[in-house]
């Protein structure tokens, strides 16, 4: 069987299929620790070449999810917190490949039941 190939034809498909194998997803370095005044915590997340545009910073009470993108690198990462979080505390900055970001402890409820003693 012979098949006949359009010129220019094909070059398209081999070049998308280089990209796709060159792509990578990577764990960034990841650091967290309680803050000094031990009221929350402040972490740092290493993303070398990503634009500030790119990265998405995601956070409820309990974890946090960031992502960011390069060319050729997708960055993907997920911690999950020990203790509660306020997530409208949350401050972050982006320099020079490192993101960081602070975020208080959350308040603990203080809800109390009465219970009938017998």
């Amino acid at each position: 069987m012979t098949e006949t190939i359009e010129e220019g034809k094909g070059t398209e498909l081999e070049e998308v299929k280089e990209e796709e194998m060159t792509r990578r997803v990577i764990y960034p370095r990841f650091y967290i620790c309680v803050n000094e005044e031990g009221t929350g915590y402040t972490g740092e997340i290493h993303l070398p070449g990503v634009e500030r545009d790119s990265i998405t910073l995601r956070m409820n009470e309990n974890y946090l999810v960031i992502k960011g993108k390069t060319e050729r690198v997708d960055y993907v990462r997920s911690f999950g917190f020990g203790c509660p979080v306020d997530p409208a505390t949350a401050k972050s900055r982006y320099r020079e490949g490192l993101l960081t970001f602070d975020v208080e402890f959350k308040e603990p409820e203080l809800r109390t039941v009465d219970i009938d003693v017998e």
